[in-house]
């Protein structure tokens, strides 16, 4: 489900929430051109939708919500860049915000399935930035870690290892991501040490991986 907070030059103050299922491409679309008919062209799409569900054991998965989850939180990024790119490339400029999260650079050992679609949101966000660059389209990937939403009520109460480097405040977040458009940087990592640790992935990735494993063994019951 997404919600969109709109805020336009010329439309009244606040927020106007609508409710849609982002795994269904018509009434996502639908929703997306109901917004363009009652204020106008969007300039910036947010794509937020995202779901987490914990699962550290693919002998136990459930491919039903593995499909459910790469819908909403792969698919449903392509199905916006679809409808609003048009009219963006039409106008020479335009902005795509992609929530991906530090899973997609990192990994959640609680999670594979969250960790699997956050990687390919990852490359989907990347593939839209350099395609479509040469039309005037900026592209920017949010990639926090743990982050005080509804989404930490599937882990512990400390964010589990997502929680790590702290749990920010959605305010933080907003601050991070206004910050990173501005200056039109494609990675905005609200956790400043999330680019450390991608660093010494890319560097050392068979000692990272050992590491990774330990991490799972004391957030998840993975020694079974």
């Amino acid at each position: 489900m997404v919600a969109l907070d709109l805020r336009i030059d010329g439309a009244p103050e606040g927020s106007d929430a609508r409710v849609c299922d982002v795994t269904n491409e018509q009434e996502f679309v639908a929703l997306i051109r109901s917004i363009e008919a009652d204020y106008g062209r969007i300039d910036l799409f947010c794509s937020n939708a995202g779901v987490l569900t914990p699962g550290w054991d693919v002998r136990e998965a459930d491919f039903a919500l593995w499909e459910r989850d790469w819908k909403i939180n792969v698919q449903a990024h392509g199905v916006a860049a679809k409808a609003v790119l048009p009219g963006m490339i039409e106008r020479g400029r335009g902005y795509l915000l992609n929530t991906v999260s530090a899973a997609g650079l990192l990994s959640s050992p609680e999670s594979a399935i969250y960790s699997t679609t956050k990687h390919a949101a990852l490359g989907l966000a990347e593939y839209l930035a350099f395609t479509y660059k040469r039309f005037g389209i900026g592209v920017s990937a949010l990639c926090p870690m743990a982050v005080r939403t509804p989404m930490l009520e599937n882990l512990d109460s400390s964010g589990g290892t997502a929680g790590l480097e702290g749990v920010l405040s959605t305010e933080d977040v907003v601050a991070a991501t206004i910050k990173g458009i501005a200056e039109e940087r494609f990675l905005i990592l609200p956790h400043p040490r999330v680019a450390e640790h991608y660093a010494k992935k890319a560097a050392h990735h068979d000692r990272w991986l050992v590491a990774m494993e330990g991490l799972q063994m004391q957030f998840t019951d993975a020694s079974a």
